[in-house]
C-alpha cells in the first residue's frame, strides 16, 4: 500500500537521498525505505521534511480517496454496536 509520496516529490525537486540523510542524521537505507513506502517515516519526521523542503505536509501523503463506498464509517459502525448491544 502506497502511503507517502515521498519518491514523487524527491523526483520532482531532484532530492537525493544522501543529502536528506545526512541533514537528518538517518542513513540513506532509512530515507530510501521511506521514499519507497518500504517503512514510512514518523508524523514528526513528515513534518520536518516538509518544513525542508518547503512543501505542505498533505503534498507528502497520498491523498485520501472516500469513493470506495464498501468501507464502513464511524457513524454507520457506531450504530451497529448500539443496535447489537440492544439486542
Amino acid at each position: 500500500m502506497k502511503i507517502n509520496r515521498l519518491d514523487d516529490i524527491f523526483k520532482e525537486r531532484k532530492v537525493q537521498n544522501r543529502i536528506l540523510a545526512k541533514y537528518f542524521s538517518k542513513s540513506e537505507e532509512t530515507i530510501s525505505k521511506w521514499r519507497n513506502n518500504k517503512r514510512q517515516p514518523s508524523l514528526e519526521n513528515l513534518l520536518a521534511i516538509a518544513q525542508f523542503l518547503r512543501v505542505d505536509i498533505c503534498e507528502l501523503l497520498e491523498p485520501t480517496n472516500w469513493a470506495d463506498k464498501k468501507s464502513e464509517t464511524y457513524d454507520q459502525f457506531s450504530a451497529r454496536v448500539k443496535d447489537e448491544a440492544n439486542k
